[in-house]
């Protein structure tokens, strides 16, 4: 099982671009469908600053996000969106309570 927490800043005129990229990886897996894989974005308080987590059930389900064509397009220049790179922390779940309900 993969865990990951991904952590970075964009320019502020490019936290639409951001949005509109991320939106666009959440509409393909919504169709997609993948199974074994949990996401979730969050915009931080500051407007600028992103916070992504997946949780994938095995490697296969890692493989399939990796390669969605939204996500390839979402990290293609995202060097060009950041003022402060991604940082990329493999995390380890100690407990959760409903983390995954849906609550939109």
């Amino acid at each position: 099982m993969t865990r990951v927490l991904v952590r970075y800043k964009v320019h502020a005129d490019k936290v639409a671009l951001n949005e509109t990229l991320a939106k666009a990886v959440y509409k393909q897996l919504h169709e997609e469908n993948l199974e074994g894989f949990r996401y979730i974005t969050f915009k931080m308080e500051d407007g600028v600053s992103f916070l992504h987590i997946s949780f994938s059930a095995n490697e296969q389900a890692n493989k399939a996000f990796i390669n969605l064509p939204a996500f390839k397009n979402f990290q293609a220049n995202i060097k060009d969106r950041c003022k402060e790179l991604p940082v990329v922390t493999p995390i380890t779940v100690i407990d959760d309570y409903n983390f995954f309900a849906h609550l939109k």
